[in-house]
């Protein structure tokens, strides 16, 4: 099993939470119900649920009817996955300002971490 966590600004705030948070009741059940099969496959979890991107960034793939949403996340030490974002997909291809929020919220939790040893 692997632990689900919400990355977290400096001022307290949730992205990933806020996003889940504002889809659609029926998007939002599918959308936790991918969460638990990440939470039970995590980095041995491949295409159509998750796939690589690049820079360490992760993508949950969530298909409900005509709706695609996207999770961005990536894995630390001990089995933790770190959601960062996530977004309505209205394209084929990635959003890219999604995307370098995603880098941005690794980079971000990975500083904090290394100066809280």
């Amino acid at each position: 099993m692997f632990e689900i966590e919400y990355y977290e600004t400096d001022k307290g705030k949730m992205p990933v939470y806020d996003f889940l948070n504002s889809l659609p009741i029926k998007i939002r059940v599918k959308a936790f119900a991918s969460l638990k099969i990440l939470s039970e496959y995590g980095n041995n979890l491949r295409e159509p649920y998750s796939k690589y991107i690049d820079k360490g960034i992760f993508e949950l793939r969530i298909k409900f009817s005509t709706d695609v949403t996207r999770i961005f996340y990536f894995f630390i030490k001990d089995n933790k996955i770190i959601l960062t974002n996530g977004y309505i997909k209205k394209q084929n291809k990635i959003d890219n300002s999604e995307f370098n929020k995603a880098v941005k919220y690794k980079e971000d939790y990975e500083r904090r971490e290394q100066n809280e040893f």
